[in-house]
């Protein structure tokens, strides 16, 4: 697919990268000589240094013939801009990056529709549900939802103490009696879909899946099911830090926020007046002793340093607050947050990559099935996919032990009619089921990709 990318910050650098390894063909755009210039030395893609509200550096880049553009710069107002020009001039999909809180669901929906955009994405927005299910579940290390929250998938390290290590699968199924699925194992560098004989071992990370219910059950049983987060510590009052706030106070948790920029506090204050915002250096120890942290459930790092995000979170744990969670942008420190014990580690930018991702695979499906979501789990080397089948599907009420199944492919769950099943070899795909795959070493665009 021919994929125009206007604004190449950290954002639109992940989204083009991520893009360029699904084999399509990219054309950067962006205003700065210098960020082009390092674009065109690490990446193999067309670029162009210009404006995207400028009609003569579209057709330079080629948006006659582009099938999907992507405004990713740093002005809400630039992108819809960009996306209504393109849209004009020939592009069929046009996708905005809308930022402020100010547009909110109304507005932005009215805007959607005026400027005939495509899919508006909020990176902001996106991180701080990842943040507030991992909350939720504050065991998890990250936490994704399928089918309106009807079925859960969770990142879990394991510990020496685990009572999940040292037994096959099988075993664990029959000694919990719980409908769970360990779906995925990351070992060292590798990443597999286990079967019954897999053996878990301290130090793997795994993916549980169930039902919500199931899934709390199972960490109850298992001890991991920590007390309700009800105290909340955030560290800068950034835009993540404003819509994790407000859904954390619609649910009656008690949240504060440090921030050392006198306005940022003076503009939060007014905006969530039921949470607490202390003016301060949140890098200063002595002054996160003083505003209680230790007193915390959870400490979440959202200033825009990543440094600070994991220096703080790391002081956070050591001074016994439960939950810690860092926000990082560069892909470079997730190895040395991990090397200090920080197993909590999330990125809007790679959250907005993988909703691109799905995107553009989405454009080009259609061979029985509809692309619902795609995560990207133990750090990108599994992808969870949801599909809505269709009537057209091959292999339709086509018991699941006659299916030949590429290696790699896991069919997790098939949810039907709001209930899900954990499907066995009898089982079989209906019409309109949501069916969730988890999957490594593919890239699959349609349902129809598992079959062999």
């Amino acid at each position: 697919m021919n994929i125009i990318i206007v604004g190449c910050g950290k954002v639109g650098t992940c989204i083009l990268s991520s893009l360029l390894e699904e084999g399509h063909e990219i054309v950067a755009v962006d205003s700065s000589p210098n960020v082009i210039g390092e674009i065109a030395n690490t990446f193999d893609c067309m670029c162009v240094c210009g404006s995207g509200t400028d009609c003569d550096v579209l057709e330079e880049a080629g948006v006659n013939r582009a099938e999907l553009l992507v405004a990713a710069t740093g002005s809400d107002e630039l992108n819809m801009l960009t996306c209504y020009l393109a849209k004009g001039m020939g592009v069929s999909n046009t996708v905005a990056r809308i930022r402020n809180p100010e547009y909110n669901h109304r507005n932005l929906e009215f805007l959607r529709q005026q400027l005939d955009i495509s899919l508006v994405i909020n990176p902001d927005r996106l991180a701080a549900l990842e943040l507030y299910q991992i909350l939720e579940l504050p065991a998890a290390t990250k936490v994704e939802s399928f089918a309106n929250r009807g079925f859960l998938m969770m990142e879990l390290p394991l510990r020496e103490e685990s009572q999940l290590c040292g037994e096959p699968l099988m075993e664990l199924r029959k000694r919990f009696k719980r409908n769970f699925l360990l779906c995925a194992v990351r070992r060292g560098e590798a990443a597999m879909i286990p079967d019954g004989s897999f053996v878990p071992q301290p130090g793997d990370r795994i993916v549980l899946a169930a039902e919500p219910s199931e899934l709390q059950k199972l960490l109850r049983t298992l001890g991991l099911m920590k007390r309700q987060i009800k105290n909340v510590m955030l560290l800068g009052a950034s835009r993540t830090a404003y819509y994790l706030a407000q859904r954390l106070l619609k649910d009656g948790v008690s949240v504060k926020i440090i921030e050392k920029d006198h306005a940022r506090c003076q503009t939060f204050s007014e905006l969530l007046p039921k949470a607490t915002v202390i003016h301060g250096d949140g890098a200063q120890q002595e002054m996160l002793l003083e505003e209680g942290i230790g007193s915390m459930d959870a400490f979440v790092g959202l200033t825009g340093m990543d440094e600070e995000n994991i220096l703080m979170s790391y002081f956070a744990g050591r001074v016994g607050v439960g939950k810690t969670i860092a926000k990082v942008n560069r892909s470079q420190l997730d190895s040395i947050a991990a090397s200090i014990g920080l197993d909590c580690v999330i990125s809007s930018r790679i959250i907005s990559s993988s909703l691109l991702t799905r995107y553009a695979r989405a454009l080009h499906n259609s061979r029985g099935s509809q692309m619902e979501t795609l995560y990207r789990l133990l750090d990108g080397k599994v992808e969870a996919l949801e599909f809505v089948v269709r009537p057209d599907f091959a292999k339709l009420d086509v018991p699941l032990k006659e299916m030949r199944l590429k290696k790699g492919i896991l069919i997790a769950a098939i949810i039907r009619g709001g209930k899900t099943i954990i499907p066995t070899g009898d089982d079989c795909i209906s019409g309109d089921d949501h069916v969730v795959v988890v999957a490594t070493g593919h890239a699959l665009k349609d349902l129809s990709n598992i079959l062999a």
